[in-house]
C-alpha cells in the first residue's frame, strides 16, 4: 500500500549548516526506508511531500513531529496513491530564491511559500508544477 503525505513545518534553526543537515539525513534514512519525495524550504518553512509504504511514512511523520529541529508541523493532505509523483527523487529540494515569484504567485495571495494559508491540495499543486518545470535540486 503506497501512500503520499503533504506536510509543512517552519525551522528552529533557519542556518545553510541546520538545513543541509537535515536533507542529508532525509536522504540517508529515506532511501533505506524506500520513501521518496520532494522538499521545498523558503523563508524559514518547509513543504515536504513524502511517499512510500503506509506503515514507513507513518513512522516517518511521528519521527518529523517529535523532532526538535522543526515547529509548528502541520499535516496538510494524506492520499492513498497507485503509483508515486515524486519516484525519481530520493529527496528533492526546491530552492526558492530562484524561483519566478509568478509561479508562487499563481497558487497564494503574496510571492511567498505560506502553505499554512492554503489549501494541502494547492500545496501539492505548487510543488507538481515546480517539479514540472524542473525547479528542483537535489539527488535523484
Amino acid at each position: 500500500m503506497l501512500v503520499r503525505l503533504l506536510y509543512a513545518s517552519r525551522a528552529v534553526d533557519t542556518s545553510a549548516g541546520a538545513i543541509e543537515a537535515i536533507l542529508a539525513q532525509s536522504r540517508t534514512h529515506n532511501t533505506a526506508c524506500g520513501i521518496t519525495g520532494i522538499l521545498c524550504y523558503g523563508g524559514g518553512v518547509f513543504l515536504q511531500a513524502i511517499e512510500g509504504g503506509r506503515m514507513a511514512i507513518s513512522e516517518l511523520y511521528g519521527h518529523i513531529q517529535r523532532d526538535a529541529r522543526h515547529k509548528d508541523v502541520v499535516l496538510l493532505h494524506y492520499e492513498e496513491i497507485s503509483e508515486r509523483r515524486f519516484g525519481g527523487w530520493t529527496m528533492g529540494q526546491v530552492n526558492l530564491s530562484k524561483l519566478n515569484v509568478s509561479t508562487l504567485l499563481k497558487y497564494s495571495e503574496k510571492p511567498e511559500l505560506d502553505p499554512y494559508s492554503v489549501s494541502g491540495k494547492v500545496s501539492l499543486a505548487l510543488l507538481e508544477e515546480l517539479m514540472a518545470t524542473a525547479a528542483i535540486v537535489g539527488r535523484h
